[in-house]
């Protein structure tokens, strides 16, 4: 079996590189505070109005705690957003968002790398899976290929895709329901929410990609 995840230093290093950047950072604007409050048009006036009212030491100690702890909450969410590869001869397995995602052998007919998305195709074009990662793609295509899969260099229904527009005439009314709902995802950055709505959709017999906040899909054939 080949394993395709990211590096150590980075699975390892967030939960410490997070905590100390934001700390950090909140400790800059703590040491901008007394500029800040003479800009009327910056937002937030009273925290900084506070932070020049609260004598030493609390107000450093509160500004590296509170930024530390926006640090630790952000590498949960990149923990939580890195995707582990697991490919053998038989099966395929994905990790991500704390889930897990296995496809058989006889399921997937190849994969390919669309940008920074890994794509399995199933035999009758449908795809399987389309996860966002920062895998290396040339780590992934080795492990598919030294495995014995069908690595392509580009995705062959790219051609095929159109753009969701509301009430797509040919998308049943449940999977136009959902390309609204991750619309709405996408709008609000909620990107775990949108990647299970796509996973809802591609359920249903339909791929989904995004192109700067626009969703586009392709039937199956």
């Amino acid at each position: 079996m080949t394993t395709v995840q990211e590096t150590a230093a980075v699975r390892y290093g967030i939960w410490v590189a997070c905590p100390v950047a934001g700390a950090a950072a909140v400790w800059g604007l703590k040491l901008a505070a007394g500029w800040i409050t003479t800009l009327k048009w910056f937002p937030f006036q009273g925290v900084f109005e506070l932070a020049t009212d609260v004598p030493e030491p609390w107000v450093t100690l509160a500004a590296l705690a509170i930024g530390a702890v926006a640090g630790f909450v952000f590498a949960l969410f990149w923990a939580s957003e890195m995707l582990s590869v697991e490919v053998d001869h038989a099966r395929i397995t994905l990790h991500k968002d704390d889930r897990t995602f296995g496809f058989g052998r006889d399921e997937v007919e190849s994969a390919f790398a669309d940008g920074k998305q890994l794509v399995l195709l199933a035999p009758n074009g449908t795809e399987l899976a389309r996860e966002t990662s920062d895998l290396s793609r040339a780590k992934l295509e080795r492990a598919f290929t030294e495995q014995g899969y069908r690595w392509r260099a580009e995705d062959p229904f790219a051609q095929d895709f159109r753009m969701w527009v509301e009430h797509a005439p040919e998308l049943p009314s449940d999977v136009n329901a959902l390309f609204t709902a991750r619309r709405k995802a996408i709008a609000k950055y909620e990107n775990a929410e949108a990647a299970e709505l796509a996973r809802e959709i591609r359920k249903r017999g339909v791929s989904v990609r995004d192109e700067k906040k626009r969703q586009y899909y392709r039937c199956e054939r």
